[in-house]
């Protein structure tokens, strides 16, 4: 008795295998739409919640107590690189996502400590590449605008975490992924420190 087997062409092979890719490369890019499109609706929204937060209760004092993962901290402002951010509290995935995150357990706006702030390099910190010594940064909550000037820009490794460590003054520290342009898990962190401009 002979077993017969059905040969299969390569032309239906490289067939499907340009469908399955097809396919493949169709999903990726809706992923990627919803992806930009999540965060773009995010900030919008959470942009007109802080407003109206402001104009609701302008004297309100900042938060004392520390703030629950999502919670919208303020907006972030670099005008000379064109950084403009809404913040949330965390540095999980989502929030990430979506905002650049304050890094739990750091100082909060108009107390004594080192603000850190998080974002990644490939969507909302992007525009860190282009900054400078000197730049003014604007954090922007309901307790009010708070100015700081740039003094210091360096790479560490994503082990160093003394960037986190507090401070006697009022500092605030930007973190993020580099290189700017790595295609991957970038191996180092790009660290903007600035201080508190007073008066």
């Amino acid at each position: 008795m002979r077993i017969r087997v059905q040969k299969v062409s390569l032309r239906l092979v490289l067939r499907s295998l340009r469908w399955l890719f097809g396919t493949g490369a169709v999903v990726m890019l809706g992923y990627c739409g919803f992806v930009l499109a999540d965060g773009w609706l995010y900030q919008k929204r959470e942009q007109r919640h802080l407003e109206q937060l402001i104009a609701a209760a302008p004297t309100r004092p900042n938060l004392l107590a520390p703030p629950r993962t999502g919670t919208l901290i303020g907006r972030i402002e670099i005008p000379r690189v064109g950084l403009s951010v809404v913040v949330a509290e965390g540095v999980d995935t989502l929030t990430l996502r979506r905002a650049a995150g304050h890094i739990p357990g750091t100082g909060l706006p108009d107390q004594p400590g080192n603000i850190a702030i998080s974002g990644h390099r490939d969507t909302f910190f992007r525009p860190l590449r282009n900054i400078r010594q000197d730049d003014v940064i604007t954090l922007t909550t309901v307790g009010g605008n708070y100015r700081y000037r740039v003094v210091s820009i360096w790479i560490v490794s994503p082990s160093d975490v003394s960037v986190l460590d507090p401070t006697a003054d009022e500092v605030l520290t930007l973190v993020t992924c580099y290189p700017f342009y790595f295609v991957g898990a970038a191996p180092e962190r790009f660290i903007v420190r600035a201080i508190r401009i007073t008066g």
